[in-house]
């Protein structure tokens, strides 16, 4: 076996036991205190020997019994995890797409050159790629230029208001579902933020509907709107962008298989 080959097996068992430790359902803490306790135990059992030695006996004993209930529970966890991960992968990744989609088309009025002469597959990937550039070349912007193309005419309607706060909640279904707790903390993380900036831009949006009712200041109502969409939108498109780089944006199956493939858009 060669140097690299043996450096890479000891990273892979090092990581291994870091990812035990951390995915242990019994605080650290309490192993701590536990073989403390023992040294300490150790140290002083020249004091009352029998009796010590009888705790020694006890503490070790119960560290053992921890340490199995524990590896139990996580391989249980893990072995759950696995039978649902693919579909909640899917569930998660087809979901940012939509929301990639519905930005795309409802804030900036996407509307993606299609060629006749593509086959289906074909045609979707060019419509992802002008998709992903519209939106990557928004986020680099900033809220100040988004403010100036936003795409009123779709944008400010019920129709978008329903939707913005229809994607929220599908996220916040996500979250609370059974198997949340097995996601990546950062991937909660992103979610969790993406559900309030969805919220917030459609607060935004009845905001600027308000001029409706008070037609003297109008232009305020329009001015705030506007500026706090831009702001959320901006915050949103790091969001999904980032999202679809870790590979969470997939298309709709066709197929009929629930099982996640490959293509992401």
């Amino acid at each position: 076996m060669s140097e690299d080959n043996q450096s890479s097996g000891t990273e892979s068992k090092s990581k291994s036991w870091l990812d035990r430790i951390a995915q242990t359902d019994i605080p650290l803490t309490v192993y701590a205190t536990i073989f403390i306790t023992m040294a300490l135990i150790w140290i002083f059992q020249d004091h009352l020997p029998e009796l010590l030695v009888g705790l020694f006996t006890e503490l070790l004993g119960a560290a053992f019994l921890l340490f199995i209930i524990d590896t139990l529970l996580v391989r249980s966890k893990t072995r759950r995890w696995k039978l649902v991960q693919d579909h909640i992968d899917y569930l998660v990744a087809r979901n940012i797409n939509r929301i990639r989609d519905g930005i795309a088309a409802r804030v900036f009025g996407f509307n993606p050159v299609i060629a006749d002469d593509l086959f289906e597959e074909e045609q979707l990937a060019r419509i992802s790629e002008q998709r992903s550039a519209l939106l990557t070349e928004m986020e680099q912007k900033g809220p100040e230029t988004i403010r100036t193309q936003l795409a009123d005419q779709f944008l400010f309607t019920d129709s978008t208001y329903i939707y913005l706060n229809e994607k929220a909640e599908d996220l916040w279904a996500i979250l609370n579902m059974k198997y949340s707790e097995y996601l990546d903390p950062h991937l909660v993380s992103a979610l969790m933020r993406l559900h309030t900036h969805l919220k917030d831009a459609s607060s935004h949006l009845r905001e600027y509907a308000k001029a409706d009712k008070f037609p003297a200041v109008a232009s305020y109502y329009h001015h705030m709107g506007r500026l706090g969409v831009s702001v959320s939108i901006a915050e949103i498109l790091v969001i999904v962008n980032e999202l679809k780089r870790q590979g969470y944006s997939e298309q709709a199956n066709l197929s009929g298989s629930l099982v996640r493939d490959d293509h992401v858009v």
